[in-house]
């Protein structure tokens, strides 16, 4: 719960069995009597309407699954009190402010929104009037920049409304910086707003990728999912011309209760193409690289996602395989698949399920053994002993025999994270040592589950990229 003013406020509801968000408008300083005696008292099953407007509790905004992006009703907006404390950013778009003396009356909130649609994000700022939640744009980020307002500077005294933005700016190949942003004095008529500060100049830092073209590629799995993915080729690269390259993918599989959601945008082409935690080093070694892949796990009603992971995660991956194949960007026989924590997860459960696939695999940081986390990990809720056979078939460890693929496995040995202590990964690489298999353990001195030391980067990097080069080869 967050409060305005007296008059004001907002209880949040939450379930996760159904994503599914509700916000409370209530009325702390209302007259309860009056309104018990018209029938408008508390009632949270109403829907925001006119004839509720004077409610003492009714139901603003109800987001049915919050995987749905595109119908994302976006954040109401907040600030800081003199006491140090969060309120809710009311503002009055009509004025008499009841702050000055005038007449009370009802308020509006400022909400900001991800604006996201098939072409990605667009970010915007909107007021929502607290009778039915419409909401007028009065901001919104357009190409070619990706911007987002991270902070209201100034406001107008009688209405609340933003006057002045502190707006971060970016595209793939300028480097986010920030800016003062004066908006029009009419903002509900589309005006532009006008720079009127640059207060970083942050160059690009790695000038070898500024020239690389990221393309957003869009494919299907054979259940009729409809998936995503960024590809990056290295600069000045012509398909026709140079033909097929190595291929580096790097991923992250999600749980979803929602096949139509599941395929949504969740990015912008217009990001910059930042290195920070991403497999874009190696394009300066030639590969191509395919970030983040949708490997959407979906459970839709009463079905649990990871009832049917294994096969789901194959589909996703070998749609992804097929997709660069048939493009002419990748070979078959070239492809590695890497990831991190739950992407290493992934990985390893990949190249015992389905070793055809890619040519090798790193695996940093992750689980392989689910029987030692459980009570659960990421979306799954259910113990082992409620799941004992989803337990056991998510486990790549108790298929190691089927892998075939050379395997990089990376931990920092002060991983505290609990679904991934270090002996995930050691035990994975006594059975795969034990079956003279291809594989390599790198164990990193006083990491946790993130890497941060210069020393500890640096080796993975190489480590990494000898493992490519060495292995991310076909059979000729």
């Amino acid at each position: 719960m967050i409060w305005g003013d007296d008059n004001t406020a907002l209880a949040y509801e939450r379930w996760y069995k159904t994503r599914s968000i509700r916000t409370h408008l209530l009325t702390p300083g209302g007259d309860l009597e009056t309104a018990l005696a018209e029938g408008n008292g508390p009632c949270c099953g109403r829907k925001a309407d006119p004839s509720q407007a004077e409610a003492l509790n009714r139901l603003l905004i109800d987001v049915k699954n919050w995987e749905d992006r595109y119908n994302d009703p976006g954040t109401i907006l907040t600030m800081m009190n003199e006491r140090g404390k969060p309120v809710i950013r009311l503002v009055y778009p009509e004025g008499n402010n009841p702050a000055d003396g005038s007449e009370t009356v009802e308020p509006s909130f400022l909400v900001q929104c991800p604006g996201a649609s098939d072409e990605g994000d667009m970010p915007y700022l909107a007021v929502m009037d607290t009778i039915e939640a419409k909401q007028q744009i009065v901001w919104r980020s357009k190409p070619p920049l990706l911007e987002n307002a991270l902070n209201i500077l100034e406001s107008d005294e009688e209405t609340g409304l933003p006057k002045r933005l502190l707006l971060k700016r970016e595209s793939p190949e300028e480097n986010p910086n920030l800016f003062i942003a004066e908006l029009p004095e009419d903002l509900f008529e589309n005006g532009e707003p006008q720079i009127t500060q640059a207060l970083t100049a942050f160059p690009h830092p790695a000038l070898e990728l500024k020239d690389v073209k990221r393309k957003i590629v869009t494919y299907e799995r054979e259940d009729g999912v409809k998936l995503n993915a960024s590809l990056f080729v290295p600069a000045g690269y012509d398909a026709a011309r140079d033909g097929p390259l190595k291929m580096f993918m790097w991923a992250y599989p999600r749980e979803f209760k929602s096949a139509t959601f599941a395929g949504q945008m969740r990015d912008s082409p217009l990001r910059f193409n930042r290195l920070a935690r991403t497999p874009l080093y190696w394009l300066t070694r030639g590969y191509a690289i395919l970030d983040g892949p949708l490997m959407p796990v979906i459970g839709e009603g009463d079905t649990e996602p990871n009832d049917t992971y294994v096969e789901q995660l194959v589909s996703s991956a070998k749609a992804a395989v097929d997709y660069v194949v048939k493009e002419g960007i990748a070979k078959r026989d070239e492809i590695a698949i890497g990831g991190h924590s739950y992407g290493a997860f992934m990985t390893v459960t990949l190249l015992a399920q389905a070793p055809e696939l890619f040519s090798c695999g790193i695996a940093r940081s992750g689980a392989y053994n689910r029987t030692l986390t459980p009570f659960g990990f990421q979306a799954e809720e259910r113990t082992l002993w409620e799941a004992a056979e989803v337990y056991q078939k998510m486990s790549p460890y108790l298929a190691a025999d089927k892998i075939k693929a050379p395997l990089l496995l990376i931990h920092g040995e002060a991983d505290n994270n609990p679904g991934t202590f270090p002996v995930q990964s050691e035990r994975l690489f006594q059975a795969l040592k034990g079956m003279g298999k291809r594989s390599r353990y790198v164990l990193l001195p006083a990491e946790g589950h993130g890497y941060r030391a210069r020393e500890s980067i640096l080796h993975v990097l190489a480590e990494m990229t000898e493992w490519l080069d060495t292995h991310c080869v076909g059979q000729n």
